[in-house]
C-alpha cells in the first residue's frame, strides 16, 4: 500500500472527507496555471484513497460528501489524462466522476463533466459525437456557474468544424445568452470554471473553422480580446494553456493573411510558455498550424520553414508521455 494510504483513518471521519476536499480543492484552483504532471499524480493518490474510503461502511451524509469530492477528483483527473495525451484513460475517469456527481445529485458537475466528454471528442476529431455529448449536457442544469457557457461554445466550435455556419451561429448565441444568465460563481472554480476570454478564444476559433474574411475578421478581434483578458490576471495565475491556445488562433490569423512574422510573434511566445506546462491541446494546434504553413503561397519562404523547424522541434521533445505505464 502507498505511504500516502496510511493517512486514512482507520474508521471514517472528518478528516476523509474533509482532508480529501481541501486537496482537491487547491488542485482544482492551481490547475490552470502549474504544470499538469505532479498534479496528476497528486490525483491519483486521492482517488486511490477516496475510493477506500468510499468502501467503508459510512453514515448516509458522509457517503454523499465523499461521492461528490471522488467526482471532483475523477473531473480533474479527466483533464489531467487528456492533457497528457491519453483520450481513452480520460474518458474512463469521466465516467467515473459522472457516475459520481450523479450519485450525488450534482447537475452543475454532471454538466461540466458533459462538456469535458464534448471537448475531449473535439480535440480527437469526433465533431459529430462533440456536438451530441454537448448537447445531451445540456439536460443537467446547473443552479449556478459556467457549465452551460461552456457546452454551448464546445458546441459551436464543432459545429463549425461539421461546416454548419447557422448551427454553429445558434451555439454561439446560446452561450451568450447562457453567460447573460449566470447565476453565481463555479464552485469550484479554477479549472471547473469557464472564463469569458475562454468563450472569446472558442468564438475565434469557431470564427476561424467556418472561414471567410469577414469571419477571419471577427477571429482576429474575439483572439486579441481573449489574449488580453488573460494577460490581465497576475503572472502567477495566468491561465497558461488557455494564453497559449487563443495565441495560436491568432497566429492562425496571421497565417491566412500571409503575414508570417506576425504569426511568428504569437507561435514564439506559445513555445516560451508551454515548456514549461505541455498539453495535447496545444500540441496538437501547433501541428494544424504546420499544416496551415504548408497550404500557404508562402511555404517555401525562410519565415514559414523556420516556423515549422521550431514547431515541429517542440513537439518531437515532447517525447512520451509520462502517463506511458503508469495506472491511470
Amino acid at each position: 500500500m502507498p505511504a500516502t494510504e496510511s493517512r486514512i483513518p482507520a474508521q471514517g471521519g472528518p478528516h476523509t472527507v474533509e482532508g480529501f476536499r481541501t486537496d482537491v480543492l487547491r488542485i482544482i484552483e492551481a490547475y490552470p496555471h502549474q504544470p499538469v504532471f505532479p498534479l496528476f499524480v497528486q490525483l491519483r493518490e486521492l482517488r486511490e484513497r477516496a475510493l477506500k474510503a468510499l468502501e467503508r461502511r459510512n453514515p448516509e451524509e458522509r457517503s454523499q460528501q465523499l461521492l461528490h469530492t471522488t467526482g471532483l477528483i475523477c473531473a480533474a483527473m479527466t483533464n489531467a489524462a487528456f492533457d497528457q495525451g491519453q483520450s481513452s484513460a480520460a474518458e474512463g475517469q469521466a465516467r467515473t466522476a459522472h457516475r459520481c456527481a450523479e450519485l450525488a445529485g450534482d447537475q452543475a458537475l454532471r454538466c461540466w463533466i458533459r462538456g469535458t466528454e464534448a471537448l475531449i471528442a473535439y480535440w480527437d476529431e469526433r465533431y459529430q459525437d462533440a456536438v451530441d455529448l454537448a448537447a445531451d449536457g445540456r439536460r443537467f442544469v446547473p443552479g449556478s456557474g459556467t457549465a452551460l457557457v461552456r457546452l454551448a461554445a464546445v458546441e459551436a466550435r464543432a459545429h463549425a468544424h461539421l461546416g454548419d455556419a447557422a448551427a454553429a451561429e445558434q451555439a454561439l448565441a446560446r452561450a451568450a445568452v447562457a453567460r447573460a444568465e449566470v447565476g453565481g460563481p463555479d464552485e469550484p472554480g479554477g479549472l471547473l470554471e469557464f472564463p469569458l476570454p475562454k468563450q472569446q478564444a472558442y468564438a475565434a476559433t469557431t470564427e476561424l473553422w467556418l472561414g471567410g474574411r469577414e469571419r477571419v475578421a471577427r477571429a482576429e478581434r474575439a483572439a486579441a480580446e481573449a489574449i488580453g483578458g488573460y494577460l490581465r490576471a497576475p503572472a502567477d495565475k495566468r491561465r497558461i494553456g488557455e494564453l497559449c491556445l487563443a495565441r495560436l488562433d491568432l497566429a492562425a490569423v496571421r497565417i491566412a493573411r500571409d503575414d508570417l512574422d506576425g504569426a511568428g510573434e504569437q507561435i514564439g511566445e506559445v513555445l516560451t510558455a508551454a515548456a514549461g506546462r505541455r498539453t495535447e491541446e496545444v500540441v496538437r494546434r501547433l501541428r494544424q498550424l504546420v499544416r496551415a504553413l504548408h497550404r500557404t503561397r508562402h511555404q517555401s519562404a525562410p519565415e514559414a520553414i523556420e516556423l515549422r523547424e521550431r514547431i515541429g522541434a517542440f513537439c518531437a521533445a515532447r517525447g512520451v508521455s509520462p502517463l506511458v505505464n503508469l495506472p491511470v
